[in-house]
């Protein structure tokens, strides 16, 4: 259990706990030594103790940190520490997509498929690198406060792929394929029907199978048919629905081929929504195509207006020919049959005579012979010499487009045909200078020494550049390469533009530049991190130099006394050394103004009492401070006079010489008197 202020690695400061799953829990981080905050997905204990899970955990999650796309959550670290294991992942400011739909209830089809058509290309970037996540639900995408959706925990979700699916959190078996719940091969295509499932909740509200148990509703997924969406969300459009149920096919083979054709297919609803253009394998090999309802009362149409133009005895013969109860057996009666096969019949003859009839042309049969040869055309160079032969000549017209104006004329000349330039335009498909079109297509035949207009290239077209600054970096990336350009991302600390925000790009909005040209946003750390430096016991002079180099601001100075630490150099600073704050805080220090205590220094002569020189044998003399307190004590003195000192008397200006002395009968008097100290 991880607590706030913790290091991890000595490098990540947790700041609080933001999340909790089956097998995992999510800290929020700060990364001090790059100055952002993280997200910290620690393993559970029951996972943490289990050796084979972890291997293929931490070879999964280093696999999955290859990706990088701006609809994934980014892994930067995988480590593990006193038997803790954990991964270092971007950190998204929002809410999982499982909250979203349970706030709004119903998502509308715009958002359902706009949020699709991200996770749809999280989820392609990870096909295309062989990773197949198995474990795509609401609560592993998160949708952040701009709206942008993006899929996590492609590391953990591969690696619990080998448990059943009673070892997974109850929420997983509620998206999981059935190909999942019979533990059986599972591709691609079971992150297409999890989409699936997911889409469906974000239109209804609600998951297609529920139920008390994982069993139960793995069931359902391989045995039940889920009620259409529609019948929840009665305005949804019909292509959404009929995208929903491809994606959720039992059978692999009749859902989309691949991620690709469903983010073709979702792109074009919001094109034409109310569109029945998705077609829906019926798992054949043989394809049959299926005439709809519309189709039938066409056709059925057309034959109510023939059946009204015939005569009446053609009508009883076509009755005749139906079934005894009037049903039709097909859309073609018998007589239409009939005459088809008559036509067919014609067309073979004509057919036949039109063959005869040119190859007895050809052996003179029919008249005339076989023609004179004409002279051949005569080339000098590339001027073309014509005859009455060349001009009812035609050639086969290669493909230009691509080449040089230079490299077609060669290419045209010798097959007898000119060409012309008509003119140019830009092409993103052709270099500067290359042929665009040609106004005769490849494979047409042409009459020889005919020109050709051609139109060459000027290059790509330039078009400005989009507007991205203070967007969330990844917002801003997609615009950009929507845009047709190649989006680059650096960073810089600012003070005035929040951390993920987009600062400054290059080249500037609305400059012209051509499609596929690099643009660079350069994307704000936040406040730049510093280390507070140690200035205890360091000059005032010396401290507020430091503190300056480090970034920091020195807010307030003020004294106070110290036994300990000299007058004039720094005592206490609010912000301990060695933590990390942001470039330009505040920090206040305190200089020491020295001690204030007093010290005092007392010498006295002590003499014998007068006319008892004889009798005393000795004296025990004790020095007392005015404040009660002993200062010093000399026990049996016997030489007089006998002279005391004691120096370093702190806080205390006077006090009291007591005497005991002892006589020689063995009796003994006391005596004191007072005395005044000198301040040293």
């Amino acid at each position: 259990m991880l607590t706030i202020g913790m290091f991890v690695a000595e490098r990540y400061e947790i700041m609080g706990k933001i999340g909790a799953g089956g097998m995992s829990d999510v800290y929020k981080a700060r990364d001090h030594i790059l100055g952002r905050f993280v997200a910290i997905k620690v393993l559970k204990q029951e996972f943490s103790e289990d050796v084979n899970f972890v291997v293929k955990f931490r070879t999964e999650a280093q696999s999955a940190a290859g990706l990088e796309h701006p609809n994934i959550v980014n892994i930067y670290d995988v480590g593990s520490e006193a038997g803790m294991h954990y991964i270092v992942m971007e950190y998204v400011e929002g809410v999982t997509l499982k909250t979203y739909i349970e706030k709004k209830g119903q998502l509308t089809y715009k958002e359902a498929v706009s949020i699709a058509i991200q996770v749809g290309r999280g989820i392609e970037a990870a096909h295309a690198k062989n990773i197949i996540h198995r474990d795509i639900k609401p609560q592993n995408i998160l949708i952040s406060t701009e709206g942008k959706a993006k899929v996590t925990d492609f590391g953990i979700a591969r690696a619990v792929s080998s448990n059943t699916i009673s070892a997974d959190v109850m929420g997983s078996v509620h998206y999981a394929s059935p190909e999942q719940a019979r533990n059986g091969f599972v591709d691609d295509k079971s992150d297409i029907y999890s989409l699936g499932i997911v889409m469906y909740e974000m239109v209804t509200g609600r998951v297609p199978f529920d139920g008390e148990t994982t069993v139960s509703i793995a069931i359902q997924h391989l045995q039940e048919e889920m009620t259409i969406p529609s019948v929840f969300a009665p305005e949804l459009p019909v292509s959404l629905e009929k995208i929903i149920l491809k994606c959720t096919q039992k059978s692999p083979d009749r859902r989309y081929l691949n991620i690709s054709e469903l983010l073709a297919d979702l792109k074009q609803v919001l094109v034409r929504p109310n569109t029945d253009f998705v077609k829906i394998s019926d798992g054949s090999q043989k394809k049959t195509k299926v005439i709809d309802e519309g189709e039938v009362k066409e056709i059925k149409h057309a034959r109510a207006i023939v059946k009204a133009e015939r005569p009446p005895e053609e009508e009883e013969e076509e009755e005749d020919e139906e079934g005894e109860d009037g049903e039709e057996e097909g859309f073609l009666n018998p007589r239409l049959e009939k005459a088809v096969t008559i036509g067919g019949i014609i067309a073979a003859v004509i057919i036949v005579c039109l063959v005869v009839y040119f190859v007895g042309n050809i052996f003179g049969i029919f008249g005339g012979g076989p023609t004179q040869k004409e002279p051949e055309t005569e080339k000098e160079g590339h001027t073309l010499i014509n005859t009455e032969k060349e001009k009812a000549e035609q050639v086969t017209m290669i493909k230009v487009t691509g080449k040089t104006f230079a490299e077609a004329k060669n290419e045209l000349y010798e097959i007898g045909l000119g060409i012309r330039e008509a003119g140019s335009e830009a092409s993103d498909e052709y270099e500067k200078g290359q042929i665009v079109r040609q106004d005769v297509a490849e494979g047409e035949k042409v009459d020889k020494n005919t020109t050709i207009l051609v139109y060459v290239s000027t290059g790509a077209a330039e078009i400005g550049v989009p507007n991205v600054e203070g967007y969330d970096s990844d917002a801003a990336m997609n615009m950009i390469e929507d845009a047709g350009f190649a989006p680059k991302r650096d960073y810089a600390y600012s003070d005035t533009v929040a951390s993920g925000k987009v600062i400054s790009q290059e080249p500037k909005a609305g400059e012209p530049a051509k499609k596929g040209d690099t643009v660079t946003i350069m994307v704000s750390q936040g406040k730049e991190a510093v280390v507070v430096p140690d200035v205890y016991n360091k000059t005032q002079e010396t401290a507020t130099n430091e503190l300056a180099q480090a970034g920091l601001v020195v807010s307030s100075v003020s004294t106070a006394h110290s036994d300990t630490v000299p007058e004039g150099n720094v005592m206490e600073q609010s912000i301990a050394a060695n933590k990390y704050v942001d470039k330009g805080t505040n920090i206040s220090i305190v200089v020491s103004a020295g001690s204030n205590k007093s010290y005092y220094f007392c010498k006295a002569t002590i003499s014998l009492p007068p006319g008892r020189e004889e009798d005393v044998a000795s004296a025990d003399i004790t020095l007392v401070g005015s404040n009660g307190e002993q200062l010093q004590s000399w026990p049996g003195v016997k030489k007089f006079p006998a002279t005391i000192a004691k120096s370093d008397i702190e806080n205390c200006d006077s006090g009291t010489i007591k005497i005991t002395w002892y006589l020689k009968d063995g009796t003994s008097n006391n005596q004191s008197q007072d005395v005044i100290f000198t301040k040293q």
